[in-house]
């Protein structure tokens, strides 16, 4: 069986071709071999490999960025799922998704669950909740996995951002009002694989199909989370300027950005581990993992 994995070169993407490899031919593509604005050329990509199951991690994820780029952000997060969906019922496919946090408005005191109404703040949000919509209009063969704050050691995150700014400055100030949890890519993609497993093994009649929500467990707001990278860095002999007690925390309003932030982005994955079984570690387990990688 073929596997389609969109965004090779992200944090998601990365992993998913480790954690898929032993379930089946995996064919990952970046942006360079399809450009997910394009429909046209997804609908090309998807016909010419006829898998079995599609894996879309691939997405626009510049936040801020997407203020000003309202027209690449829902090409690329709703009608890229959209033309994925439609591709995938074409051919019986499974076609698992991947979404996030940012389609609630951020204001509920307890963890989100997947029955709460979405009420995205932001274009980067409005447009991912569309995707959402449009992949599960589009096939009923669908998995969309909401998760938060992503952190893997291949691309671009938080913690290797604080790690660049701790060995460049001696104190940082980062946001303490924003609460969550820092989810591993590889834990995604592991769990992705076991999904795909389960759908392979059961076959696709009696599959649990749809969305849930899949994040760590434990949670944290990002100042914590600045000060839990720059202490483990440094227990691990890392040259740093910053320690912890370096790092001052700021409230929303005092570091205004283009594109508002939920202030709640915790996950109830109660759904998610009763369905299937599965233990969601905590945090910082999943974080010291990637960790050690990038150190």
């Amino acid at each position: 069986m073929k596997i389609l994995v969109t965004g090779k070169n992200g944090q998601v993407g990365f992993e998913l071709q480790r954690a898929l490899g032993p379930l089946g031919e995996v064919v990952a593509v970046a942006h360079a071999e399809c450009d997910l604005a394009d429909a046209d050329a997804i609908r090309a990509l998807v016909r010419r490999i006829a898998p079995g199951v599609i894996v879309n991690p691939a997405a626009y994820t510049a936040v801020d960025k997407a203020e000003a780029d309202q027209v690449t952000a829902f090409a690329v997060n709703a009608e890229a799922p959209r033309v994925l969906g439609e591709e995938g019922a074409r051919l019986g496919a499974l076609v698992v998704h991947y979404s996030t946090d940012y389609v609630f408005n951020g204001t509920k005191d307890g963890a989100y669950a997947e029955s709460d109404t979405p009420d995205p703040q932001s274009v980067y949000g409005r447009s991912k909740h569309e995707g959402e919509v449009a992949l599960a209009q589009a096939t009923a063969r669908h998995l969309i996995l909401r998760t938060s704050w992503v952190v893997g050691a291949h691309g671009g995150n938080f913690a290797k951002t604080m790690l660049r700014l701790a060995g460049e400055r001696e104190r940082l100030s980062v946001v303490a009002d924003q609460f969550g949890a820092p989810t591993s890519a590889a834990l995604l993609a592991d769990l992705t694989a076991q999904l795909v497993r389960q759908h392979q093994r059961e076959g696709g009649e009696n599959f649990p199909y749809g969305t849930y929500h899949v994040a760590a467990s434990g949670e944290t707001n990002w100042h914590e989370y600045a000060r839990f990278v720059i202490g483990e860095a440094l227990a691990a002999g890392k040259p740093l300027k910053a320690t912890p007690d370096a790092v001052a925390p700021l409230t929303t309003d005092q570091y205004p950005t283009p594109a508002r932030r939920p202030a709640n982005s915790r996950l109830d994955t109660t759904r998610f581990c009763d369905t299937f079984g599965l233990r969601l570690p905590h945090w910082q387990e999943g974080l010291r993992h990637v960790l050690q990688q990038i150190f």
